[in-house]
């Protein structure tokens, strides 16, 4: 492949460390995709003849009907997809086929492989998030009313809704969604016509192959297309993002599942036993969940890295720009589809979600508002009298809506009888109707809002 400049082929060192066969084989859709555009461009330029030009791309089908249904030889003298292709199209329709690399290069060939097989990679991760999303909305809607505590500090702080709490979720997973969605409309330019990294000077038409490709238009400038990896890293910061929400939903489905909580019983189908002790249900699914996010994050700085130094244009340094894109798409993907699953097939313990809210003094704030609303007691005083009550609540071991009014007189002589329709956790979650709180009223409306949104994108 080197021809004649070299007088020896490359040391088994060389040959090992160059060769990106063993993980750019993945690419071998995207790269007889992209020469089938090339070489049709290139005949209605005139810059192949028909006959060659309908040569190769049969010869292309069939090449790629033997990946398809045999897999793709790695012959490691060819370094790579792009030369494989190449020699096995050559046995196919012979000489003609070295025509197929006219007015190209293999570095704006991998730079358009690589963005569509990322462009790719985007829209299954925004599908993977939009399967998250609804699994959210419908255990959402059916939990609007269900009381849990609310927690700051992993300690009991207020009473909320399942569903508000399953929302905030929606709410960042939406977020992350946009960025894949930004990524891809960044990337869609085709580098295909680059060339090296100076363009080419035969005619050609790249709004064609751009089109042909799927791509809104071709690149503007060859020294940029062929030498930046941008557009994986913009997927992979989306994925670590989208990593760092889904590890923090795993982290609460770990913690609800444990005995001492017993908030949710996860799905057969995404716990495992344990080989030793027969009474364990474990949350390995929402555990690999939750370690995934560090390697996801780990390969978006290992191509952060890689990039950082680089002088135009290509170095080949760059063929290192896929196996962390490879590995974190894998990831991020099956990651989504686990939490989706056990989003949609958990079963919510409510009775026991509700006791945890009532034993929490969890309305201790509703009665710091009640003292402020019918007492006029400023807040900061309203606090210390609620931390007053709260400590007499402790002493005879019941929640506040447990002390009588006897009790709370000598408190405060301000507190009367009507302080017991704020102390109960329905009547804390209910209050809480203002613009994105956790009331039932707000919950139905956030669901419909979400549905709303989720049927338009």
């Amino acid at each position: 492949m080197w021809g004649g400049r070299f007088a020896e082929g490359p040391s088994a060192i060389m040959r090992e460390i160059n060769a990106s066969i063993p993980f750019d084989k993945a690419l071998w859709r995207e790269d007889i995709a992209g020469s089938r555009a090339h070489v049709a461009m290139l005949a209605k330029q005139g810059i192949v003849s028909e006959a060659d030009a309908r040569a190769i791309d049969d010869g292309l089908q069939q090449v790629a009907a033997e990946y398809e249904r045999d897999g793709v030889p790695e012959d490691w003298d060819l370094e790579d997809i792009h030369m494989t292709v190449e020699a096995r199209l050559t046995e196919i329709v012979g000489p003609a086929a070295g025509r197929l690399h006219t007015a190209r290069s293999r570095n704006d060939q991998v730079a358009t492989d690589f963005r569509m097989w990322v462009r790719a990679a985007n829209t299954r991760a925004i599908a993977g998030i939009d399967a998250v999303l609804r699994a959210l909305v419908n255990r959402a809607e059916e939990h609007a009313d269900t009381i849990m505590p609310g927690f700051t500090h992993l300690q009991t702080a207020q009473p909320v809704t399942l569903g508000h709490h399953l929302l905030a979720y929606f709410e960042m997973l939406k977020r992350d969604r946009s960025r894949f969605a930004d990524a891809l409309a960044r990337m869609d330019e085709c580098p295909l016509g680059s060339a090296a990294l100076a363009g080419t000077g035969f005619d050609l038409d790249r709004d064609m192959t751009a089109q042909a490709l799927g791509f809104a238009r071709p690149t503007r400038n060859s020294l940029d297309a062929v030498s930046d990896r941008d557009f994986a890293i913009d997927y992979l910061v989306s994925a670590s993002q989208c990593s760092l929400h889904l590890s923090r939903l795993a982290e609460e489905f770990i913690i609800w599942a444990s005995q001492p909580f017993g908030f949710v019983k996860l799905p057969d189908t995404l716990s495992t036993g344990s080989s030793i002790m027969p009474q364990k249900r474990n949350p390995d699914a929402a555990e690999l969940v939750r370690g995934h996010a560090g390697r996801i994050i780990g390969c978006t700085t290992s191509l952060m890295i890689t990039m950082k130094g680089l002088p135009l244009a290509y170095s080949k340094d760059m063929q290192d720009d896929k196996p962390p894109v490879f590995e974190a798409a894998g990831l991020i993907d099956l990651s989504l589809a686990a939490m989706a699953g056990m989003v949609a097939d958990s079963t919510f313990q409510t009775a026991r979600m509700r006791k945890a809210a009532e034993a929490g003094h969890a309305t201790a704030t509703d009665l710091a508002d009640w003292l402020v609303r019918q007492a006029d007691i400023p807040f900061r005083e309203a606090h210390h009298i609620t931390g007053s009550a709260v400590k007499l609540a402790d002493s005879k071991g019941v929640a506040l809506d447990g002390l009588s009014l006897d009790d709370l007189k000598p408190i405060d002589d301000r507190i009367d009888e009507r302080v017991f329709e704020a102390l109960s956790v329905d009547a804390s979650v209910a209050a809480r109707a203002s613009y994105g709180g956790t009331a039932p009223i707000q919950v139905r409306q956030q669901v419909k809002d979400a549905r709303s949104w989720l049927e338009k994108n």
